[in-house]
């Protein structure tokens, strides 16, 4: 990694609660339920609908406070109804707030959920409005140049401007703070990003823009390896550390230049997926900084999202410690 050496995860450890900066969105989802898309020109009824905070940001913040780390969000919220009500849920879910800018000029952002439920199976469609989360600027994060290297990660996402992600990562990777990156929404990334990334984190879709490979399951339910193997070189062979595919259903999938790991999927009625990746992110980010094992990290990670998706809503499904332990009967530090 370019010469720069991480902290000991020992370093990490020696808190009881790992010290984690998520810098990236807030957006309010407007969630809607169908039997059939609608194709252009088309109206369609709409089974059921909720409103609920979310924002791939928002929602690894809050699902990695529930799971027991100290953590700070960065971040931009409209000065309106939804910017109150995501900052009141971050705040009562532990996730500190006190570095989260208000916009008088921009809206918080919000989106457009439309889950479509067929053959005992749910899909979602996500249209969004970035709104404040793109108003983020270098001098919004200006203190966290030299304040970057108290945290014992860095979990960053998409829905802020490239150039913003481009920084942090810079700045913590000369401080020798590991960079969690979820490349959503899916873009081709600079490679001078990619070799200071410590674990990127796509899913099949994201992958396939990353790398022009298709990505798919085996008849039998389980990844190709070697395929997949492949399509994560080529990012690696770019500086990216490790690279953690999410497969949906079939589990997830984390390569580095030696290892190869498959943890299966744990079973789930599904209820609603779209915050299944962040509750993964945020799941794998804590288990890893406390135990430095990948494969239980990876397991761990399975576990909680498959709580999450079990639940409607974003950040109101996302698990607590207590509850994954009760179901699962593990705790995060393995």
């Amino acid at each position: 990694m370019g010469g720069v050496g991480y902290r000991s995860v020992s370093e990490c450890m020696s808190r009881n609660r790992p010290n984690i900066l998520a810098v990236g969105s807030f957006v309010m989802d407007q969630i809607m339920t169908t039997h059939t898309f609608p194709k252009p020109g088309q109206t369609v009824f709409s089974e059921s609908f909720h409103k609920v905070p979310g924002g791939k940001g928002a929602n690894q913040a809050v699902q990695m406070a529930r799971l027991g780390a100290n953590v700070t969000m960065v971040g931009k919220l409209g000065m309106d109804s939804n910017g109150d009500e995501i900052y009141n849920v971050c705040v009562n879910a532990g996730v500190n707030m006190e570095k989260v800018i208000r916009d008088r000029a921009m809206p918080t952002g919000c989106a457009s959920i439309i889950i479509l439920e067929e053959n005992e199976t749910r899909q979602n469609r996500i249209l969004v409005c970035q709104g404040a989360n793109m108003g983020l600027t270098e001098e919004d994060v200006s203190f966290l140049q030299s304040g970057i290297a108290h945290y014992d990660l860095v979990v960053l996402q998409l829905e802020i401007p490239m150039k913003i992600n481009m920084l942090l990562a810079e700045w913590a990777h000369k401080a020798g703070v590991p960079v969690m990156l979820n490349p959503a929404p899916a873009t081709l990334l600079p490679d001078s990003l990619l070799k200071e990334v410590a674990f990127l984190t796509p899913n099949e879709t994201e992958m396939e823009i990353l790398t022009g490979i298709s990505i798919q399951s085996s008849k039998a339910g389980t990844p190709d390896m070697k395929y997949l193997r492949d399509a994560a070189d080529q990012l690696i062979n770019k500086g990216v550390q490790r690279v953690i595919i999410t497969l949906g259903s079939t589990g997830a999938v984390l390569f580095d230049k030696e290892l190869s790991l498959f943890a299966p999927s744990e079973s789930a009625v599904v209820a609603d997926p779209t915050a299944a990746g962040d509750s993964f992110i945020g799941a794998f980010s804590v288990a890893w900084c406390k135990s430095n094992n990948l494969e239980k990290s990876l397991r761990y990670a399975n576990q909680v999202a498959a709580i999450t998706v079990s639940r409607m809503g974003a950040i109101p499904s996302l698990p607590t410690q207590n509850e994954v332990k009760l179901r699962y009967h593990v705790k995060v530090i393995m």
